[in-house]
């Protein structure tokens, strides 16, 4: 009933290969929605949709995201704002590089053969992926406000030294929120076949019954972690995002002449936020809408036909996220894309001077050699 953000799995947790149920131990015949044998061409349409998706986000985010730690770790000046970019990059390359596990579990129509541990971990790695990347972002948006709004104490106080600890605290914050992720998530075989190995959110013991004790755990536990991820991963963080962006722009209209000097990293800053609001604004919505489906006392099939079609397509979205912002910077960053033509001439430019160092050092050897002889032949004449 959870869904793919913690699974890496296009479909709600519950999804077996066959139905749409509670967990594999409740039976109750009104949650079932014969997914599999009514809609098998859809559900292989979404497959493909996920695989190709997930497959460009780990090309793009893997080399777009090391390009940048990079660029940002060891050619650029270590400013507060590299920090910050650096760390945001840090956390899009850890998910990109695991998402071919996800390409593996969806390839294999979500038999998951890689143990009970990489399950946790990869669940873990894609909260932790969204609580960092936002919050993150707000504190670039809370540096930016005071920026423009306190120059002189932001120039006074800010450092890099206290960048750094800024972001170790961001790390600790997402981790403790990501790790319910780890604590719940389980693997357990298929209700239909036992060789078929599912990836899931296990909230109650497997040899629970169906007591509504148990009902009622699981769904208080579930509704824990969706409104805890809407409200401290999406809700509150663009509050605090939107709060600094009025009041930055309310200074700009008052000070035209701070305009020009905050122009461009505003309007890449502005980008990265925008890219984020946009892909993962419909996850958390269609997030709400299983939930609150699930917390009815009858599920209603047509929403469990929209959170069918529309989590796939979500969780998509919300993946591409960890490869665009490599790409805002190259289309909106003039001196991040000076600094990576630079930076990548610069390593062709060493690795051809290298060699005509090593060919103009062994012609020059050899002239010296042959000089030696002519004069040694010459004295014996």
């Amino acid at each position: 009933m959870d869904y793919a953000m913690a699974s890496m799995d296009p479909y709600p947790d519950n999804w077996t290969e066959d139905r749409y149920t509670w967990p594999d131990n409740w039976t109750e015949d009104e949650y079932y929605v014969d997914y599999d044998y009514d809609q098998p061409k859809l559900r292989k349409s979404l497959n493909i949709m996920s695989l190709v998706i997930y497959s460009l986000a780990f090309v793009l985010g893997v080399v777009g995201n090391g390009i940048v730690i990079w660029v940002t770790g060891f050619k650029m000046k270590k400013t507060v704002n590299t920090v910050w970019f650096l760390n945001l990059a840090v956390a899009d390359f850890l998910f990109t590089a695991f998402l071919p596990i996800s390409v593996a579990y969806t390839a294999m129509d979500f038999h998951w053969p890689f143990g009970r541990f990489m399950c946790k971990i990869n669940s873990t790695l894609t909260t932790l992926n969204m609580f960092a990347s936002v919050y993150i972002l707000v504190v670039i948006s809370v540096d930016r406000c005071i920026s423009v709004v306190k120059p002189i104490w932001a120039q006074n106080h800010r450092s890099v030294q206290r960048a750094s600890a800024v972001s170790l605290i961001v790390w600790f914050l997402a981790l403790v929120l990501s790790s319910p992720y780890f604590v719940f998530r389980d693997i357990g075989p298929s209700a239909t076949n036992n060789n078929v190995i599912h990836c899931y959110n296990n909230f109650v013991s497997s040899d629970a019954d169906s007591s509504p004790e148990v009902m009622a755990l699981y769904s208080l536990r579930l509704c824990v972690m969706v409104v805890t991820r809407v409200i401290l991963g999406f809700v509150v963080p663009f509050a605090i995002i939107v709060s600094c962006y009025a009041v930055i722009v309310h200074r700009l209209r008052t000070n035209r002449s701070m305009s020009g000097r905050t122009g461009r990293p505003f309007r890449i800053i502005a980008a990265v936020i925008t890219a984020f609001f946009v892909c993962w604004a419909p996850f958390h919505i269609m997030s709400i809408i299983e939930m609150a489906n699930h917390m009815r006392e009858e599920m209603s099939s047509t929403l469990n036909f929209v959170t069918m079609i529309g989590m796939p397509i979500t969780t998509s979205l919300a993946f591409l996220n960890s490869c665009l912002n490599p790409l805002l910077y190259v289309f909106m960053g003039q001196d991040f894309k000076d600094k990576v033509r630079k930076s990548i001439l610069k390593v062709l430019e060493t690795a051809f001077t290298e060699e005509v160092s090593r060919t103009n050092t062994y012609t020059n050897s050899m002239l010296t050699s042959r000089s030696k002889d002519k004069s040694f032949s010459d004295a014996e004449v």
